[in-house]
């Protein structure tokens, strides 16, 4: 069966000059109530993202959300949500947290729903993060331990990338930490019928 990326377009916020949010909205889905599902889901993380961020409040001086696809293909849409803001200091902040669906049904997938039940899967990410801290010389805070059970991701290629909030692991001056991991070192313990089981196939 031959699957299409599913269609996106970008609608604008800006309620004043210093305001920018560009948020991304899925259009075309045959399926009218998965599409609403996912736009709906991307609406209130993106609300979340800039509430957090302080919209509306007094002394923001410059927001702006934007959104990356990483993965748009074999049913699997995979995007990440982005919020600038400077409220003065030395330098701005920026949160960014991804999202996982499947296009046909409209769920949206945890780290935990890419891993077979009852896999080790927290540890063994864990392990290839620490190693990665060590090769590529990164000043961590603090010695590595763990990620979440449910630590933020997405997929890219036949990659799945763990992220961490700026300032979590290392100076500002890294920015956001990305940890990619490829799929096939994960092999053992992918759920074959996740999104990380569809990349490998």
């Amino acid at each position: 069966m031959v699957t299409f990326p599913v269609h996106i377009h970008t609608k604008l916020y800006s309620p004043n000059q210093h305001v920018h949010i560009y948020e991304p909205e899925v259009y075309g889905l045959s399926n009218q109530t998965v599409q609403h599902q996912i736009n709906r889901k991307i609406q209130t993380t993106l609300s979340r993202l800039l509430r957090d961020q302080g919209l509306g409040q007094p002394g923001l001086q410059e927001m702006v959300g934007s959104f990356e696809i990483k993965t748009n293909e074999r049913n699997m849409l995979s995007l990440v949500l982005s919020v600038y803001s400077f409220t003065g200091g030395a330098h701005g902040n920026t949160v960014i947290h991804s999202l996982t669906f499947d296009t046909t049904t409209g769920r949206q997938y945890q780290l935990k729903d890419l891993f077979k039940p009852n896999s080790d899967y927290v540890t063994k990410i864990s392990d290839m993060i620490r190693l990665q801290i060590k090769e590529r010389d990164l000043p961590v805070f603090e010695p590595f331990k763990s990620i979440k059970p449910d630590q933020d991701f997405y997929i890219a290629d036949k990659s799945l990338v763990i992220t961490f909030p700026l300032y979590d692991l290392l100076p500002y001056v890294y920015g956001i930490p990305y940890f990619p991991i490829s799929v096939y070192s994960l092999q053992d313990i992918v759920n074959e019928e996740g999104p990380l089981g569809v990349m490998m196939g």
